[in-house]
């Protein structure tokens, strides 16, 4: 009997709501507007995290890595200014290679070139290859995985042989006609280089991708593509990710020792976690999401009190109608939960249209950073439940007001 009133409560609700469109529709989209702010900045926001959070697993997730100068990242007027320090020499690189005891993979690496073109005979990459000269163990620290082929050998290593171990978008674009691209020689910047391996396919992430790389040995980076103050970067990856506190800690005072730090001097030089920048731009992203909650929630107070004039006016118009529903045994629970119902309608329409809007507001950040569409549940779950709330609070003074009209009153009503 009860889900029989509801669902007639409902149809009489949308036959009201229809009556009135045009100014339904404008309240509708006043509620839209506010949830459509605050799904759509938190999906944008989500959207930066999962990107990023894909980068750094091509980092690995339990690597950290030794450079001269730390990371810059910028969230509004929130700047963390990057420092930087002196050169790491090739020289205390490998000292720290050599010395490090603690039990955990390192490799070595520097940028030899960030915009080269390679060529395969009459075929040619844009020019913006990132050239790496790496050690044996760079793919390991950096969790890179090779598709086809193998990493450097000791014996390559030693004597800087002209080898080279290209990303998945380097190899589909010099060898077309599925060509195996081992054992075939292409051209990096001065030199010709064997190919001996090609890296799994990662994708792109925020600009970054080592599918547009390719890898070479230091010690050859170091003879063909030497430049002044040229610096090395060290990764290391802890054998168990339980412990890299421990091993940060260890890394620090060798390297500190290395690089001739005196005790009440500073490091001049920068550790970074793996996953540090994700924990910057969440601590950063903060204020955003609570502005945007501001933002929705000040437009959801206008929508508020918009629905609740729409209803009072509604009471008004349909004073008769509800006489007559009095009359013939409507009680004052069914009146009322008549125009409550009409105004959580109202609003659930307004926050389920906000919702798409919201979100495909938001993923249009993945179109610049190429990451996975994105669904905020948790958000969405919000959007609804301030729609529902705001209706509710809406609603309730008119649907009051129409259970307590007198039916003889109502029924005189012109």
């Amino acid at each position: 009997m009860q889900f029989q009133i509801f669902i007639e409560n409902i149809k009489i609700s949308l036959e009201a709501i229809r009556s009135h469109i045009l100014r339904t529709i404008l309240t509708v989209l006043i509620i839209a507007f506010g949830i459509m702010a605050l799904v759509g900045i938190s999906t944008a926001i989500n959207a930066l995290e999962s990107s990023l959070a894909e980068n750094l697993q091509m980092m690995g997730s339990n690597t950290f890595t030794i450079r001269n100068r730390s990371m810059q990242i910028q969230v509004g007027a929130n700047i963390h200014k990057a420092k930087y320090y002196e050169p790491i020499r090739y020289r205390q690189a490998m000292d720290f290679s050599k010395s490090y005891e603690y039990p955990a993979t390192v490799s070595v690496f520097t940028y030899a070139t960030w915009g080269a073109t390679i060529r395969n005979r009459s075929l040619a990459t844009n020019p913006n290859i990132a050239v790496i000269g790496t050690d044996e163990n760079y793919f390991a620290t950096s969790g890179l995985e090779l598709q086809k082929g193998r990493a450097f050998s000791n014996h390559e290593m030693a004597m800087g042989t002209n080898v080279v171990v290209i990303g998945f978008e380097v190899a589909k674009n010099l060898f077309v006609n599925k060509e195996n691209p081992l054992d075939k020689f292409i051209t990096v910047g001065p030199g010709r280089y064997r190919v001996i391996g090609v890296i799994k396919e990662k994708g792109t992430g925020m600009g970054f991708t080592p599918d547009r790389q390719a890898f070479i040995p230091i010690t050859n980076a170091r003879h063909f593509f030497s430049r002044p103050n040229m610096t090395y970067n060290i990764n290391v990856m802890p054998a168990e990710i339980t412990n890299i506190d421990d091993a940060i800690g260890e890394a620090t005072g060798l390297f500190r020792i290395i690089r001739q730090n005196k005790l009440y001097e500073e490091n001049d030089f920068d550790i970074s976690k793996s996953d540090q920048l994700l924990q910057m731009l969440n601590e950063n992203t903060k204020n955003i999401k609570v502005a945007a909650l501001i933002i929705g929630l000040i437009t959801l107070l206008g929508a508020a009190i918009g629905l609740m004039n729409i209803m009072l006016v509604s009471v008004t118009e349909r004073t008769r109608e509800i006489g007559i529903r009095k009359s013939l045994g409507a009680t004052r629970l069914n009146i009322r939960n008549q125009f409550l119902v009409e105004s959580i309608l109202i609003g659930q329409m307004g926050g389920i249209l906000g919702i798409i809007f919201g979100i495909l507001a938001g993923n249009l950040v993945t179109i610049f950073t190429e990451s996975s569409f994105i669904i905020p549940w948790a958000w969405i779950l919000i959007g609804i439940s301030l729609c529902f709330g705001v209706a509710l609070l809406s609603g309730i003074i008119p649907a009051i007001k129409a259970a307590n009209l007198d039916p003889i009153e109502s029924l005189r009503y012109e």
